[in-house]
């Protein structure tokens, strides 16, 4: 069976691409004042909890599945960052936790 483009597109991203796009991701979202405040009502963390931890991969994977769950913001991070729109959950799939699972 060969691979489509579909199946191409949701490939892992490389290990170090998806944490760089998780810090990416962390920084968008700090800079937008009420998603940062809700993500930090999400994780129960200080700003400076998040900081320290920000070059954690399993972190890094909440900070994706956070901007996943929002189709707004992730639709509106793509636009600003130039990011693909699929990158965010590219990026997910290689971190701890992130595996998409195969349903054939």
């Amino acid at each position: 069976m060969t691979e489509t483009a579909l199946d191409a597109s949701l490939q892992p991203l490389p290990r170090e691409a998806a944490e760089l796009t998780g810090i990416e991701a962390l920084g968008w979202i700090a800079a937008q004042p009420e998603l940062a405040g809700r993500f930090l009502d999400a994780t129960g963390a200080s700003p400076d909890e998040l900081r320290a931890r920000a070059a954690d991969p399993e972190f890094l994977g909440f900070v994706l599945d956070f901007l996943l769950s929002d189709e707004t913001a992730l639709i509106a991070f793509a636009g600003e960052t130039g990011t693909a729109p699929d990158r965010p959950l590219r990026a997910r799939a290689a971190l701890p936790g992130g595996e998409l699972p195969n349903w054939t």
